[in-house]
């Protein structure tokens, strides 16, 4: 009976379901109908930088109502800046699903000035690295190894600001239900 014991307890082999270690992401639902996720709450954000981990899956393909608001930007993950509301000062990655592909933007408001511009694509239900940096007066956004350098409004810290969670829209709400999941690094 010893045998089988200990036979047991140097095996590497998981007896019925493997665990998930690693898996500290959060899902964000956006339900249909919405634009904004469920349990919304905009923590506050000090630091100098945000970096995170996102994937999109299946459920961010999705067709609009009226075609031209196809090309409107959704929001992934940023902050508030400059001591004001995010749509004076602000900083985040957005995304659209637009010719068959995840595209994702960076997304800001500079002194009550949206400004955006394309980054790249993501693939559906790999992990997609992220990062902006504050660098005087400007944001540097990071997205597959590649910076883009976009303007601020002020220097120096964020101030008092908040974290911006995911949101649909644009125009229109979701037209289904919207799932992300986000790791902050």
């Amino acid at each position: 009976m010893a045998l089988i014991l200990l036979t047991g307890a140097v095996s590497c082999d998981w007896i019925g379901n493997t665990p998930s270690f690693g898996d500290d992401f959060i899902t964000y639902d956006i339900k249909k109908g919405n634009h904004e996720v469920e349990r919304n709450l905009n923590t506050l954000f000090t630091a100098s930088s945000l970096r995170f981990q996102a994937v999109f899956d299946s459920s961010c393909v999705y067709k609009t109502l009226v075609p031209e608001n196809q090309n409107d930007i959704n929001k992934l993950y940023g902050f508030s800046d400059c001591s004001s509301q995010h749509q004076s000062n602000s900083a985040r990655f957005g995304w659209n699903w637009r010719e068959g592909a995840l595209r994702i933007y960076a997304y800001i408001y500079v002194n009550g000035v949206r400004q955006e511009r394309e980054l790249g694509t993501a693939e559906l239900n790999e992990i997609n690295s992220f990062r902006i940096d504050l660098r005087d007066n400007s944001y540097v956004f990071t997205y597959r190894g590649m910076e883009t350098v976009m303007p601020r409004h002020c220097s120096g810290g964020v101030g008092v600001a908040y974290k911006l969670l995911p949101y649909f829209g644009g125009d229109e709400v979701a037209p289904h239900d919207i799932r992300i999941k986000i790791r902050n690094l």
